[in-house]
């Protein structure tokens, strides 16, 4: 998979002359440095947080001053940027500039600040509106893009009453271009990678335009960059959209689709753009069999895991494309999309997952198949075919992994069986046995399972059950979710 960086420039309100956007120059004051991280790291960071979260370093003169401004600096300034940025990406929010953290700053990005708040709403006062494409560009096919255009317009169209109409004469609502370098805007593009295209929120002049980066290797495919997921992106923007914190919305401002994912608008995309626009007469035939996707709720009562894993200090419990991050330091157990941690090397939809502390290796299980990374990358060969634990043929894949730190193994749970791997010997350790003979009172098969907190917790549907393995005898049955400290909803609402 690769990853898509959309550019989103934006008009405050609708005027004729784009508000430029602010490089990723040298910033004035640098960041309290964190072991492991460059001096150009730390500038990218305080640059990455003006741009994007409204970071104001204090005055050159003020720093030479006093050396003091700048613990003050950190601890009212920089360090509330890096939590805010954190708390947007489903990160610990511990203010402080991690490695894990420099990485989400370096990921492709919509260049849109994710803290903008608009005094009020800005949409079009009309339910048709007009585009026409004013540059083509040469080195692809225009029958293609035209094609790509309609099909993103289509998306927006099915769930509100607007409608799109495509003119080539000169006058038109919303003008889409492509253009190479300086294109007298105000915010030039940069060749291929980095920026790929910016738009403007509805408004007079060039308000609702969309400019895409002639320098880049658009794909129609599944390999590339996306013109079709940049487009959807970039033209929820040209109808007033801003960012959205629903990592499984299409605007969210990173871009994290996999090759094979079917780009569609999400529950949250359909909800924010019908309160601008209303819904679609044809919305509930449309969408009846197959309504807009919802991201995860921790606090949907019948929410069921995939897989939960230990990793360091964390627990990470995943469900479809997703994961959350619970942190013994923190209060929030916020969620993220999995590939924000494991871009290009993780697929979503796991079967199980567990952490090698000794070996300091993850493993992933999806099907016959499975990751192994170290230190967040893919190792070498991978993926590679279960049967490398000792399962026969007739073992297609697991249920869950539960691995125990102090024993070095591993119990791998298959339907109404249980097998226990030596992780130092690299073997099963003999024939699997029943999970009702193991463990006491566990249904079978399970959806999860970890080790945490001294007791063994698995996962059935929407049932947490919590094992004391030295006793052999089941402690507590609960909510799935009720290590998640479910406090309030996340805004899926039915529609």
């Amino acid at each position: 998979m690769r990853m898509l960086w959309l550019s989103l420039l934006t008009l405050m309100v609708p005027v004729k002359t784009p508000v430029t956007a602010l490089p990723l120059r040298t910033p004035d004051l640098p960041i309290r440095p964190h072991a492991g991280l460059s001096e150009a790291d730390q500038e990218f960071a305080e640059a990455y947080l003006r741009h994007f979260y409204g970071y104001k370093p204090k005055s050159e003169r003020r720093r030479r001053n006093a050396d003091t401004d700048v613990d003050a600096e950190w601890r009212t300034g920089l360090c509330d940027k890096v939590q805010k940025m954190q708390r947007f990406f489903g990160l610990p929010p511990s203010g402080e500039l991690t490695k894990e953290t420099l990485a989400v700053m370096k990921r492709p990005r919509c260049g849109l600040s994710d803290v903008e708040r608009f005094g009020k709403t800005i949409r079009w006062k009309k339910s048709t509106l007009s585009y026409r494409i004013a540059r083509d560009n040469p080195s692809i096919p225009a029958s293609k893009v035209h094609k790509v255009f309609r099909a993103a317009w289509k998306l927006w169209s099915n769930v509100t009453p607007m409608k799109f109409r495509k003119r080539s004469r000169k006058e038109a609502d919303i003008v889409i271009s492509f253009y190479n370098s300086d294109h007298k805007d105000g915010s030039p593009f940069d060749g291929k990678g980095g920026i790929l295209a910016h738009a403007f929120l509805p408004g007079y002049g060039i308000g609702g335009d969309v400019h895409f980066d002639a320098d880049e290797d658009w794909s129609f495919n599944s390999t590339g960059f996306s013109l079709f997921a940049v487009t959807v992106h970039e033209f929820g923007h040209a109808l007033g959209l801003p960012h959205s914190r629903d990592p499984g919305a299409v605007m969210y401002p990173a871009y994290n689709f996999a090759p094979s994912y079917e780009l569609q608008l999400s529950f949250r995309d359909v909800k924010d753009i019908q309160h601008l626009y209303g819904v679609s007469p044809n919305f509930a035939s449309l969408f009846s069999k197959k309504p807009p996707p919802r991201t995860p709720d921790k606090c949907d009562p019948h929410l069921s895991f995939d897989a939960v894993t230990e990793l360091q200090q964390e627990v990470l419990f995943f469900k479809d494309r997703f994961m959350w991050r619970k942190h013994p330091q923190f209060d929030e157990t916020a969620i993220t999309l999995i590939s924000s941690l494991w871009p290009d090397t993780v697929p979503p939809y796991l079967d199980a997952v567990y952490e090698n502390v000794e070996k300091n290796v993850i493993m992933f299980f999806k099907g016959h198949q499975y990751w192994m990374l170290r230190q967040l990358s893919l190792e070498e060969g991978f993926p590679r075919n279960i049967s490398d634990f000792g399962f026969p043929s007739r073992i297609k894949s697991v249920d869950a992994a539960l691995h125990f730190r102090n024993e070095h193994c591993t119990v791998f749970f298959t339907g109404h069986e249980c097998w226990r791997y030596n992780e130092q010997q690299k073997m099963m350790e003999g024939s699997p046995t029943l999970i009702e003979q193991e463990w006491p009172g566990l249904p079978s098969p399970i959806d999860a399972a970890v080790f945490y907190d001294g007791f063994v917790h698995f996962f059935r549907g929407n049932i947490h059950y919590k094992f004391d393995s030295n006793s052999k005898h089941m402690v507590s049955t609960s909510p799935a979710n009720d290590l998640l400290e479910c406090t309030e909803m996340n805004g899926n609402e039915i529609l």
